[in-house]
């Protein structure tokens, strides 16, 4: 697209659609392209502002480090600056592209300061660490109650979330599948942020609570067979279990265990997820285990070493203490109510 050594004129809203039509490669989610969308939209209309013409009137050579920084201190204003950074980053790949493309001699980000933002602080379930082990105890002994219980399932969503760390959208995207390996060498396979995978150990605590769901979902169903492509984890109408439902769930079995109140503010699923990794953290689990386990990209470097020491990773999960607590559960779940055979249909 380039004419010679001068960028080619080329209106900024086309240059936009072209950079978000590139983005499908990446196989982004439709919120990820939205806030992309968004967040170019909002700032090219203060940079046409400044420039003193429309938007459709603003070319991509037209902008200047000057110019943009100028929007970007009128987007600044009444933002966080979580948000200023999100479109700062998409601003610097949109125009990135478009030195690419030949519209441009170079990214003018460079003329754009970027804030700062305070490093997030962890947000595990608050006390001693003993909160874990009493929200399992008590979930196995039959505390949540429901209209149709179902402790073995309810167990096992949060027992995969304490030994895993796995994010809710992981955890609903499950399937039966997705557990391999052979007994006592079980790994889960997990599609992460980005269509990123990674695979998990779990031991065979969990290894015994799965069995025990699955083997309850076949009564209470009347299934002979479960298929592999089929949901892990489901609700009570044996529908995959969705983002609303594991979130229900998860609140009233910490309210019926009576660890609500140690559950931080702005988080719930999530909680389990820093749960995790803050307990291996203080048993010594190292960052690039961490990364690993959680499937983080913010550490890029040390990832070949990562992937080599798969027996090193697996030790890191196993410091887990709510392994502890499952083992003494026994073999029944620890109060767990047995399933009637013929269950409900």
């Amino acid at each position: 697209m380039s004419g010679g050594d001068r960028p080619v004129p080329v209106g900024l809203p086309e240059a936009v659609a072209e950079f978000l039509s590139a983005l499908r490669t990446k196989k982004l989610s439709s919120h990820t392209v939205a806030g992309y969308r968004r967040d170019l939209e909002l700032v090219a209309g203060l940079a046409a502002v400044a420039a003193g013409v429309g938007v459709a009137d603003l070319e991509v050579r037209s902008l200047s480090g000057r110019l943009v920084r100028t929007a970007f201190a009128e987007f600044s204003g009444p933002r966080s600056p979580a948000s200023v950074n999100r479109a700062w980053s998409a601003w610097n790949q949109f125009l990135s592209f478009c030195v690419a493309e030949g519209l441009l001699e170079g990214n003018p980000m460079a003329a754009v300061p970027r804030p700062k933002q305070p490093a997030k602080a962890p947000k595990p379930l608050l006390g001693d660490g003993s909160a874990s082990a009493t929200l399992l105890e008590r979930v196995a002994a039959g505390a949540r109650r429901a209209r149709d219980p179902w402790v073995e399932r309810d167990l096992v969503v949060l027992a995969l979330a304490l030994v895993t760390g796995m994010r809710s959208a992981e955890l609903l995207g499950l399937t039966l599948g997705s557990i391999g390996g052979s007994p006592g060498d079980r790994r889960i396979q997990v599609v992460g942020k980005g269509g990123r995978s990674r695979s998990l150990p779990i031991e065979s605590p969990v290894e015994r609570l799965v069995e025990r769901y699955l083997h309850s979902r076949m009564v209470r169903f009347g299934l002979s067979a479960l298929p592999r492509s089929a949901a892990l984890l489901v609700d009570t109408g044996n529908e995959p279990l969705r983002r609303g439902g594991l979130q229900y769930l998860v609140r009233q079995c910490y309210r019926h265990a009576g660890v609500h109140d140690r559950v931080q503010r702005g988080t719930l699923v999530h909680a389990l997820r820093h749960e995790f990794a803050t307990r291996l953290a203080e048993r010594g689990a190292s960052a690039h285990e961490l990364m690993e386990l959680l499937g983080h990209s913010s550490i890029v470097t040390g990832q070949a070493y990562i992937a080599s020491t798969a027996r090193e990773v697996r030790r890191a999960a196993q410091g887990n203490p709510a392994y502890g607590v499952l083992e003494r559960l026994g073999p029944e779940g620890g109060g767990a109510r047995r399933v009637e055979e013929g269950g409900r249909r």
